[in-house]
């Protein structure tokens, strides 16, 4: 299947596949010509516009991580980002941090989820709290969402992996207002 060449539209498939293909598969397991061919282009042209899978990686979980901000008021991320990792019909490229648990043991790919995810979230997690510690504060609620991600969907840890996803946030929520006094608890 060939594309009519046209830049922005070959980046926005690339960046499309490789979603898929990160979020089903993590970075170690998908390939260059794998997401090319889903997006149904030539590789060379991943190279062109990304610079390399890690490039591409980094730009994936950027984009994804961008968006979730963008649509989430502060008050709201932590129930939004539960939520949406809560679904239960996941779609893989939904969120990045299907593709995080996925990929964590690669290093590039580890530095991603500490400079694009960590970072970004962090620092709007800790707008809602004025302690001198905010910082501190907002990681161990990343943590915590990190876990829940890991125990729900890498472990199917039960009762956690079948509970009510709205159950779950407005649980988390709550607890989490103890350290970030502006998180919408309810």
């Amino acid at each position: 299947m060939s594309r009519p060449r046209n830049a922005a539209a070959t980046k926005a498939a690339l960046l499309e596949a490789a979603a898929k293909l990160f979020g089903e598969r993590g970075f170690d397991r998908t390939t260059v010509r794998d997401i090319a061919s889903l997006a149904g282009v030539n590789q060379a042209l991943l190279f062109r516009y990304f610079g390399s899978k890690d490039a591409l990686f980094a730009t994936v979980l950027a984009t994804q991580s961008r968006e979730l901000l963008e649509d989430s008021p502060a008050e709201h991320l932590l129930r939004n980002v539960l939520l949406r990792m809560m679904d239960e019909k996941p779609r893989p490229e939904d969120h990045p941090l299907h593709a995080v648990l996925r990929s964590s043991h690669h290093d590039s790919a580890a530095e991603v989820v500490r400079r694009q995810l960590g970072e970004e979230y962090a620092r709007a997690l800790s707008s809602l709290t004025d302690a001198e510690d905010a910082a501190l504060r907002a990681d161990l609620v990343l943590a915590w969402v990190v876990g829940i991600g890991v125990l729900r969907s890498v472990f199917g840890k039960q009762p956690l992996a079948e509970a009510d996803p709205a159950k779950v946030a407005a649980l988390v929520a709550q607890a989490a207002s103890v350290l970030l006094e502006r998180t919408d608890s309810g």
